[in-house]
């Protein structure tokens, strides 16, 4: 079994990771957020205080982190991935990021006699509980085949997409397509409402026609439908509106970089901006529901709850 350093434990990588532990690998994290660190010991990862304490020998590093900066800053900061990773060490990324961010992580890996892989993942917090997620690996070939058998323990699909950058590039695609999804969706479920259709009927039809899409049968915005919908749980998030529009803006920087002509999702992220200009923006991405709806309210969401929530925090 192998020894496996993870940077970033928090709700998609602490699943993530015990998966491996469960696979027999040794797995040593860094996190820096003390609730996502206790969650990370329960699963019998070995939480370490920096970097360098667990990549010492590690056999692979997987990386699990927000944005383009902050994959940036772990891998080149003085104390980061490529100043203590051994050659021997296979270096992968399942940050969503941008395409450059990627191509620096090959090319100053590569520069420093390393092995870097692009990883992205899609299947949500769900998948990642669930051992389901789909990789998306890009880099020389030899590299992508080592680094799907590291990755399996957790992989519902692993795909090799091409060379360095083309999983990130897969990623950055398919996820704009979900979120245009999503839109569709969250129109289609307010519409059946207001048509006075049960949501749980319409949602059997949808489910077998041509309505039918991955975030139909994962995260239908109305409550009492899916057992994991995010609208049981008051829109707490799943795949936060933040994280959305990161993911969704990505997408349209490469259009405006390719000249590719993106409308929808361009809408898509209008969207986005609208519910985190709300204050929204830590609330789940399916709340775009509430957009469509006549008097913007949305069944299944009470904004007093978030008030009263954060009267308790504070």
């Amino acid at each position: 079994m192998s020894t496996i350093a993870f940077i970033g434990l928090g709700r998609m990588g602490v699943p993530m990771a015990a998966h491996l532990v469960a696979a027999g690998h040794t797995v040593r994290g860094v996190e820096i957020n003390p609730a996502a660190a206790d969650a990370a010991r329960a699963h019998g990862i070995e939480v370490v205080d920096s970097v360098a304490a667990a990549l010492a020998g590690a056999d692979a590093c997987l990386t699990s982190l927000p944005k383009p900066e902050h994959v940036s800053a772990v891998y080149g900061g003085d104390d980061g991935i490529f100043a203590h990773a051994e050659a021997s060490t296979v270096l992968m990324d399942t940050s969503t990021v941008n395409v450059e961010t990627s191509r620096w992580c090959h090319s100053e890996a590569e520069a420093r006699g390393l092995t870097f892989v692009d990883a992205p993942i899609s299947g949500g917090t769900a998948g990642a509980e669930a051992g389901t997620l789909t990789f998306m690996l890009g880099g020389a070939p030899d590299d992508v085949a080592r680094a799907a058998e590291i990755v399996d323990p957790m992989a519902g699909n692993v795909i090799a997409c091409g060379e360095a950058g083309a999983g990130i590039a897969a990623k950055l695609v398919n996820n704009m397509m979900l979120f245009i999804g999503v839109m569709a969706m969250s129109e289609g479920s307010q519409l059946a409402e207001q048509l006075g259709l049960d949501a749980k009927t319409f949602w059997d039809v949808a489910r077998v026609s041509s309505g039918d899409s991955w975030p139909l049968r994962t995260w239908y915005p109305v409550p009492g439908v899916l057992e994991k919908s995010a609208a049981n749980n008051n829109f707490d998030p799943t795949f936060s509106v933040d994280l959305a529009r990161k993911d969704c803006g990505l997408a349209v920087q490469a259009g405006d970089t390719t000249g590719v002509n993106l409308p929808a999702a361009r809408l898509a992220l209008a969207q986005l901006d609208e519910l985190i200009d709300e204050g929204l923006g830590g609330k789940d991405c399916t709340l775009v529901a509430k957009l469509a709806s006549p008097d913007g309210t949305l069944r299944g969401y009470d904004p007093a709850l978030d008030r009263t929530l954060e009267g308790t925090r504070a």
